[in-house]
């Protein structure tokens, strides 16, 4: 017997499940594998993607969790389901994560002589540390307006870009992982930001036999020499605000002698003690 049109329009697919669809298909899952991981069967995300079934909150926060998403998404992905978000999203400079804030400012500090730097999701500056000052040396005014944007900053033509010795390697590296940031977390604005950033790179040729790939360390040159500077990247994995898992950590470290000792020398001159 046929079903009827209110049958029908009760299995239609809701919001939600389109949501769960394009996710899993975005991710590049079957749904036995997303059922495996969720601890759910594939009848069951068969019929929730469908709309025939309604899931209860654990079991959407268990498809959010399987799907890798960020806690922004996941609080996205409940209200669509029609529950509450279960993240909180304090500001910057609230008393939630004053403490994780203060211990990020320690971390600073305790890096230098060499730059550091706490940046928001699309780039924006939130924290730095002294030794920032290489980086910004010789920028245009404009470009150190609150909200700096560090990545920016870093390729534009007014900025650091005229002084990045290897600007076509380095920031093909940047680029790249910027648009891998948002091919798994899809978001307008990092699509527009990578875009931006890829015309200030120069035209040439392909990466050739002697392309390092991720390992491209940054070649900056200042006033007192060449810095050839490792990057470190960390986040908080395990954080349940939303604020503070989209911050990121870079630290910069000197690639070779040369490059520590001229550190410590512009630290001297600011009148900073080294570390170590």
């Amino acid at each position: 017997m046929a079903p009827t049109t209110a049958a029908a329009a009760a299995h239609r697919p809701s919001p939600f499940s389109r949501e769960v669809r394009r996710w899993r298909a975005l991710r590049r899952m079957s749904q036995l594998e997303l059922a495996a991981l969720a601890g759910t069967t594939q009848r069951h995300l068969s019929f929730i993607e469908s709309g025939r079934s309604a899931p209860g909150r654990a079991m959407v926060v268990r498809l959010a969790e399987s799907l890798a998403l960020s806690l922004r998404e996941r609080n996205a992905l409940l209200l669509t389901a029609g529950y509450a978000p279960a993240y909180e999203e304090s500001p910057r400079d609230g008393a939630a994560i004053e403490p994780a804030m203060n211990a990020l400012r320690s971390i600073l500090t305790g890096h230098l002589p060499y730059p550091a730097v706490v940046a928001g999701p699309r780039g924006e500056l939130v924290l730095a540390n002294a030794a920032f000052e290489v980086l910004t040396e010789g920028a245009a005014a404009r470009l150190l307006e609150p909200p700096v944007n560090v990545l920016r900053l870093a390729m534009h033509p007014e900025g650091m870009g005229p002084r990045v010795v290897n600007l076509a390697a380095w920031g093909r590296h940047v680029t790249e992982s910027l648009r891998a940031r948002a091919a798994a977390h899809p978001d307008g604005g990092l699509d527009a930001l990578a875009a931006e950033l890829a015309g200030y790179l120069p035209a040439g040729a392909p990466p050739g036999p002697d392309h390092l790939g991720f390992a491209v360390p940054l070649r900056l040159r200042t006033a007192g020499g060449e810095l050839r500077l490792l990057t470190t990247l960390t986040s908080f994995a395990t954080a349940v605000d939303v604020t503070l898992s989209e911050l990121h950590l870079e630290a910069f470290l000197p690639a070779d002698p040369e490059t520590a000792e001229l550190l410590r020398r512009r630290a001297a001159a600011r009148g900073a003690a080294p570390a170590g």
